[in-house]
């Protein structure tokens, strides 16, 4: 690691997650690379090194602030509230996963390279935000459903936090997906983040 204040270092770290992002918004994961990055980066792509190793390094941060900021939403919707029916819990949820679309992205992607090919503390790091958010959500459930069971709300998160990993590639779809479907003579209904997800917490909830 450089020399230099603890600010400089964040705000590099800051500014090449966000260039990644930036590339991940119109590239795929195989074609963005160290050199990419650094391209859109106000410094040398050499000077990447000092802060992350691997692109899957990088991803993995980008991956951690999207747990971070999708655990701010459920504290809100965990502290801004006294009393929810399963409705209204349902719709905040999803509400917030909607919000997400990175996360979801990233979830959709091979999480088995990306975290193999991390150092031990980034992982420890992202695990963290990893689990905070099945805290909250549990803590979520706990306030607003207080008759579901222990059982009952370990079932929730082991069935709700997997499932999520198949929103993305159910909710954008491509033209050329959209054409191969309809090809393929499969009939399938094609529904929003919000709808889905909702439908899901929902059934979970009854």
């Amino acid at each position: 690691m450089p020399k230099g204040s603890p600010e400089l270092t964040a705000a590099r770290k800051e500014e090449i997650i966000n260039a990644c992002e930036k590339l991940y918004e119109t590239m795929s994961f195989k074609d963005i690379t160290l050199k990419e990055i650094g391209n859109v980066t106000s410094f040398t792509r050499t000077s990447i090194y000092n802060y992350f190793q691997t692109k899957e390094e990088i991803f993995l941060a980008l991956y951690t602030r999207e747990y971070d900021r999708w655990n701010n939403d459920l504290f809100k919707i965990l502290n801004e509230n006294s009393k929810m029916e399963k409705e209204q819990l349902s719709e905040k949820i999803a509400s917030s996963i909607a919000k997400r679309e990175q996360l979801l992205k990233l979830l959709s992607m091979n999480n088995y390279d990306m975290e193999s090919n991390s150092r031990p503390e980034l992982l420890v790091s992202f695990k963290m935000s990893y689990g905070e958010s099945i805290r909250n959500m549990n803590l979520i459930l706990t306030k607003f459903c207080p008759r579901m069971t222990e059982d009952e709300i370990r079932n929730f998160i082991y069935v709700f936090f997997p499932f999520m990993f198949g929103i993305y590639p159910y909710t954008s779809v491509t033209e050329k997906q959209r054409e191969a479907m309809n090809k393929a003579h499969v009939d399938f209904t094609y529904q929003t983040v919000f709808e889905i997800t909702n439908t899901c917490i929902l059934r979970l909830l009854k």
